[in-house]
């Protein structure tokens, strides 16, 4: 596995993606409870240049000219790939050498209140930003945020974002029970809605075990009543792991790779990892799937949680 570059990732969103990693795992500005690459390790505000930008277009160009090419080269990752100082360069470097490719970012949005971090992405095609919150309880209680960080700034940094970006940006809002789905939550996440005005609105959910024990993920029904009281022309609902399947990037050697793998003994799905040499972002993919399938079991242990074949 290369160090930065991983994929391409089946997804239902992005079809063939082909993953940049800026930022060791796992540095970001928030620690949600849902994370599936798990505990921040790395809590910070702090913009660093934690990937070099020279490993990352060398990877990017001899995996560009010897493969073929992906719908999106999507900047994601291990954390928050916007933490890394030279995001900016890597999506302008894309664009000038391979204009024709198109370019999204996964972020949690919580820097877009710095106008250098907004102007860096400029040149992106989509911008995936999240939004789980719009109270300053629910934003602790479930992203988890560095302490400097405030649900108020984070959205007005949505909001100028939107303001001034000429592509497109889906707003995703993760539901989980228990943490942002009382009436109130619900009536403060589509009053910012309706500020931000995005293109296009995703509600997710949890499909896999994340950082904590005990989790619920909401229920499609749940999700459809939320979906209808936030009253956006443009939601989709996107926690529907079987249908990656149907993916052009879905890639059955992959998925029998790890049945194999599990088969011979639970594993971790770091543990998934190092076996494979896969980046967890792009097992985690496979896991939803086969989870979905009943075709694997999970089992909680002293190092986090397990897979065996069902």
């Amino acid at each position: 596995m290369s160090h930065c570059i991983f994929g391409p990732v089946p997804s239902r969103r992005l079809g063939m993606s082909l993953g940049v990693d800026l930022v060791p795992r796992k540095v970001c500005s928030l620690d949600c409870v849902y994370c599936e690459v798990g505990i921040t390790t790395k809590l910070t505000t702090e913009r660093m240049e934690y990937v070099p930008y020279e490993k990352v277009i060398n990877e990017l160009s001899d995996y560009l000219e010897s493969n073929p090419v992906p719908d999106y080269v999507t900047l994601s990752g291990y954390g928050e790939p916007m933490l890394n100082s030279r995001a900016g360069d890597v999506i302008n470097f894309i664009k000038q050498h391979y204009p024709g490719l198109k370019v999204a970012v996964l972020t949690n949005g919580t820097l877009l209140k710095d106008k250098k971090v907004r102007d860096e992405l400029m040149n992106a095609d989509l911008v995936l930003p999240s939004m789980d919150a719009a109270t300053d309880k629910a934003f602790k209680k479930l992203n988890r945020p560095e302490k400097h960080l405030k649900v108020q700034a984070h959205l007005e940094g949505l909001k100028s974002f939107r303001s001034e970006f000429k592509g497109e940006m889906w707003l995703e809002i993760f539901i989980l029970p228990g943490f942002n789905d009382n009436s109130k939550d619900i009536c403060e996440i589509k009053r910012a809605i309706e500020e931000i005005n995005p293109d296009k609105i995703q509600l997710n959910t949890l499909d896999r075990p994340g950082a904590i024990e005990g989790l619920i993920p909401a229920t499609h029904g749940e999700l459809e009543e939320i979906k209808s009281k936030l009253e956006f022309e443009n939601i989709e609902i996107v926690a529907a792991a079987a249908k990656r399947k149907e993916t052009k990037a879905y890639r059955n050697d992959t998925e029998a790779a790890i049945m194999d793998t599990i088969a011979r003994r639970p594993c971790t799905v770091h543990d998934l990892r190092d076996i494979l040499d896969i980046h967890i972002n792009e097992i985690n993919k496979y896991l939803d799937v086969l989870e979905a399938d009943g075709k694997i079991t999970t089992e909680f242990g002293e190092r986090g949680m397990f897979y065996r074949a069902k």
